[in-house]
């Protein structure tokens, strides 16, 4: 039986470009990111112990990410690299639409939360899943607190 995924499921913050998205009541994070044009971006992870940014480093563990145009109308490709703390997209329309996850196991030891920053002018959206506590969306803990 299907199930409204918000609280269940996932927990989202739509603008997190730059933003500290805790990892404490989550297994995983998804950072779905965008940028139109066939422009291209950098995209930056680094890890935090705090909301603040307390002992803020890079995150060199990026070895997959996927892309496609963002509209809908193709799959996912999936891409490697070299473990990184960055993803550069292409400036290509296949390229447009970013995926990337970061496992709360990948962080180094008493890191808490992360962080995606885009050079250019792309949007990042922060979905945290595989949630501690499942409970009503209004009852979901701020994602960056």
């Amino acid at each position: 039986m299907a199930q409204k995924g918000l609280g269940s499921g996932f927990n989202s913050s739509p603008a997190a470009d730059g933003k500290w998205i805790a990892l404490r009541d989550a297994g995983a994070v998804a950072f779905l990111c965008y940028l139109a044009g066939a422009a291209g971006d950098t995209y930056t992870l680094q890890e935090a112990k705090d909301s603040g940014g307390t002992g803020a480093q890079n995150l060199a563990c990026i070895t997959e990410y996927h892309t496609n145009t963002g509209d809908g109308s193709d799959a996912w490709t999936r891409r490697t690299q070299a473990a990184a703390a960055t993803v550069v997209t292409a400036a290509t329309a296949t390229q447009n639409a970013m995926v990337v996850e970061v496992l709360g196991t990948q962080l180094s030891d008493t890191y808490k939360y992360v962080k995606l920053t885009s050079t250019g002018a792309g949007t990042v959206n922060a979905l945290t899943h595989d949630l501690a506590t499942q409970r009503a969306a209004a009852n979901l803990p701020a994602m960056g607190a």
